[in-house]
């Protein structure tokens, strides 16, 4: 694939580390290629950072044909670049735009636009342990009628912020709300896609959580009400006896590349994990007999995100004692550690720019 690069004529200054927080600072340029049924994906091109213009009818607006995705760049203790498991990220995007009715992008042409991008940007990836360089691919169609129908028009696009570490003051439990009243999406529809529907749905029952005091919602199924399926941004997992459970993938759950990645490390550890359907009931049993060891979400943002604490109705649960569980650390440090090359990659996810 060709990539044309005009490059920005006023570089923004880097900023200090420590005040980068998440998605409020951008890198110099954005990626662009534009897609017709006629010619297919063209003009791929990397240009200064800035506003795009679009159509008032374009599809996007009226009927939410868009998806995205999320993956880091990380900086090495050599200086060097690297991402974890692009490709994956690149698979589910694709998997997401098919369900979208969405135009597919070639594997090896979207990693192509990984590296020669990052490698553009590479002044922004930050130096400290927990910072890295976000990056945002996303796809939508901009058919310029009110029509429904498949997208005939469509821009994919690449943007990237250094962002600063999710746990500047340690890893502490959040606390986490099970929603019975709204749901996220069902099996058939939208849910194992990455597209903005989806959280814009999750968006009232996660206030509602906040104004609570909870940091974010776990959704049940949205057909039977009953079965546990995943937190608000991330997907779930728990200790119950000497079993590590994680719902399993029904069509209305993302499929994690975390999640993914947990699994594996996890029966590579040696422990036993199960996919499988796991009932509020089964989870509440489990809360109040001690069965329940550890809670923890995994997902890029946070890699694993310990739950304290589990509200069911009216009443409250403190899951373990309401710190970090053994299990969690464990995943933590050894995620974080292949992330960031620190520790062995022996199962070949690193991928070095």
């Amino acid at each position: 694939m060709e990539i044309t690069i005009t490059k920005t004529a006023t570089p923004a200054p880097l900023k200090a580390e420590e005040s980068l927080g998440f998605g409020k600072v951008f890198t110099d340029h954005m990626f662009v290629m534009d897609y017709n049924s006629e010619s297919g994906w063209h003009d791929a091109r990397i240009v200064p950072f800035g506003r795009i213009s679009l159509h008032p009818a374009s599809t996007v607006l009226h009927y939410g044909a868009e998806i995205f995705e999320g993956l880091k760049a990380y900086r090495r203790a050599d200086g060097g670049v690297q991402l974890f498991r692009p490709m994956e990220n690149i698979r589910r995007m694709n998997r997401s735009a098919e369900r979208m009715c969405l135009p597919l992008l070639d594997e090896q042409d979207a990693l192509q636009i990984l590296e020669t991008f990052v490698k553009l940007e590479e002044r922004f990836v930050p130096y400290s342990f927990g910072t890295s360089l976000y990056l945002r691919p996303f796809l939508f169609g901009n058919d310029e009628t009110l029509g429904v129908h498949a997208v005939h028009n469509a821009t994919f696009m690449l943007i990237a912020s250094p962002s600063g570490s999710y746990y500047k003051e340690g890893i502490n439990p959040v606390n986490i709300m099970i929603e019975s009243e709204d749901v996220r999406t069902v099996r058939g529809g939208t849910g194992f896609a990455k597209c903005g529907g989806n959280y814009a749905a999750s968006t009232r029952a996660g206030e509602r959580a906040a104004k609570m005091g909870y940091a974010q919602v776990l959704w049940l199924d949205g057909v039977e009400r009953k079965y546990i399926e995943e937190v608000g941004a991330m997907n779930v997992m728990f200790k119950i006896g000497d079993e590590i459970v994680t719902p399993m993938l029904t069509g209305s759950i993302l499929p994690g590349i975390t999640r993914k990645s947990c699994i594996e490390v996890l029966k590579d550890l040696g422990y036993k994990v199960s996919e499988r359907l796991l009932s509020v009931d089964e989870l509440i049993s489990a809360l109040e007999s001690g069965e329940l060891k550890e809670a923890w979400g995994c997902g890029t943002a946070a890699v694993v995100s310990p739950i304290g604490k589990l509200a069911y109705g009216d009443k409250e649960y403190i899951v373990g004692d309401g710190k970090i569980g053994e299990i969690t650390q464990q995943l933590y440090d050894l995620l974080t550690g292949i992330q960031w090359g620190k520790t062995e990659d022996k199962f070949g996810w690193v991928h070095k720019l």
